[in-house]
């Protein structure tokens, strides 16, 4: 699963990277090395602009666009948000079939940029943190699903607009730390996750191997445990490896 990572990146810096047009309006925070459910955060989508009563425009271009979201997905038919809280993630395996996902599958994907993102892996009594990201500064992109909620008791109110990580089960070294992992993008896939004129992706609803097999798997401070800590710190190696992990783990070529 993925219940916690890492976003330090700036909106400029996302809008260079994923060629997309910031409308954050200037409430994104630079950096969050401890992203938690329900927090707001920046994600990338990819939609067909709309007139002034809101009709959408399907003959324009579609645009790319930073948008705050609420991790954690609320249906629109929803009767409260609280639902939110149990849909972080979203299993590829059953998002086709399930009501609260498939609509979302089908007509509204997003991109989740992260550093990379946290998993605790089991030793005994004791649950070791480990940090997943790249070789390199670029990214990972995780490939999410929102959704637009509004409140019937109150329809003058801004929507709520909430997102789910999309997770598969994991694949390659990442077995030895968890069994599942968020659904990776690659920068080739990007836009046809993001095309709102294609309903079916259940070609890309697979990890890619060699994107997997580049991952660092670093042993990190236990500080991360607590979502009140936050900082570089968080995503710095531990001191030493798990003594009983294979060392090859750690190991990028």
């Amino acid at each position: 699963m993925c219940g916690r990572y890492s976003a330090s990146k700036s909106p400029a810096k996302l809008v260079e990277e994923f060629g997309a047009a910031d409308q954050t309006e200037g409430k994104a925070r630079d950096a969050d090395y401890n992203v938690a459910p329900t927090k707001n955060v920046v994600t990338v989508v990819q939609r067909h602009p709309r007139d002034a009563e809101g009709n959408v425009l399907t003959h324009e271009p579609t645009e790319r666009t930073l948008r705050l979201m609420r991790w954690g997905l609320v249906p629109f038919w929803a009767k409260d948000p609280s639902v939110g809280n149990r849909m972080i993630n979203t299993r590829a395996e059953t998002a086709t079939e399930k009501p609260a996902f498939r609509t979302a599958l089908a007509k509204r994907r997003c991109l989740v940029p992260a550093d990379g993102w946290y998993e605790w892996r089991r030793n005994g009594k004791v649950k070791e943190p480990f940090f997943m990201t790249g070789p390199d500064s670029s990214s990972l992109a995780f490939a999410g699903i929102w959704e637009s909620w509004r409140d019937k008791k109150d329809p003058d109110a801004s929507p709520l607009i909430t997102f789910s990580i999309i997770t598969t089960a994991a694949t390659g070294r990442l077995t030895e730390i968890h069994d599942r992992m968020p659904l990776l993008v690659p920068r080739r896939d990007w836009a046809a996750w993001l095309d709102p004129d294609t309903g079916d992706v259940s070609e890309l609803l697979a990890p890619t191997p060699e994107l997997v097999d580049s991952l660092e798997l670093r042993p990190v401070s236990d500080q991360v445990n607590s979502v009140r800590n936050n900082g570089p710190g968080l995503i710095e190696p531990a001191a030493a490896p798990a003594p009983d992990l294979d060392q090859s783990l750690f190991d990028v070529t």
